[in-house]
């Protein structure tokens, strides 16, 4: 069983797609390397033909748990304040949100799709008026749904062993292993760091632990020399 999209897989789920929507939430989520939320925020403003470019926003809301008498912060699990020590009972939630913009390259093909679609007359305007107008439960359903029709199976995680189904973010996986794949220099990893939208390189690497074929190789080689 797989662990992951190869590309033309990715084109097979592309093809089983139904109408240019459908196939823009596909291209979209597997050329930027996306998270589905924010496909899903893209605006027509901010499309750049220009360009060629379309900038993300990433938002990120969190939960910051403190002391009801001194706002000292506090862990889930606490029971006492580290501050003032008292008994915590009801801790006080406090919502945090964290926006992250980013600008990412597109590639001429996916922005002659994008301007086809909005051509033919797609939920696009000026401002924040969303590009694909859908929920996230409707793309899941998009995604599964092009999956069934192209007949692709379940994926499997390589570091757990869990079979999984066919989502919007296993496009995103399969963006980020096809780029390691092709160069997984330092530099490269780099880049898809940045393109991926992640904070530290660690996340970035995880996904050159599961393309790289190095240990196998170097196991094969070892002892096939060992024999001679």
């Amino acid at each position: 069983m797989k662990t992951y999209l190869e590309p033309e897989e990715v084109e097979l789920l592309e093809q089983a797609a139904e109408y240019l929507r459908d196939r823009l939430l596909i291209r979209l989520l597997w050329r930027l390397g996306c998270r589905i939320s924010e496909v899903l925020g893209i605006g027509a403003g901010d499309i750049d033909f220009g360009h060629g470019t379309v900038t993300i926003e990433h938002l990120k809301v969190r939960f910051k748990l403190s002391c009801p008498q001194c706002s000292t912060r506090l862990s889930r699990t606490a029971r006492f304040c580290p501050g003032c020590g008292i008994q915590v009972e009801k801790a006080v939630s406090e919502e945090l949100e964290h926006r992250r913009r980013r600008t990412l390259p597109v590639d001429r093909d996916t922005l002659e799709m994008l301007r086809e679609y909005i051509r033919q007359g797609g939920p696009v305007g000026d401002g924040r008026q969303l590009l694909l107008g859908i929920s996230r439960g409707h793309a899941w359903h998009i995604i599964r749904e092009c999956a069934r029709r192209a007949g692709l199976g379940d994926l499997v995680n390589p570091e757990t062993g869990e079979v999984r189904g066919i989502s919007p973010h296993r496009l995103r996986d399969a963006h980020a292993i096809h780029a390691i794949k092709v160069d997984d220099s330092t530099d490269s990893v780099r880049l898809l760091q940045e393109m991926l939208g992640h904070k530290s390189i660690v996340t970035t690497m995880k996904y050159r632990k599961v393309s790289g074929e190095e240990l196998k190789a170097w196991n094969e080689k070892i002892w096939a020399q060992s024999q001679n």
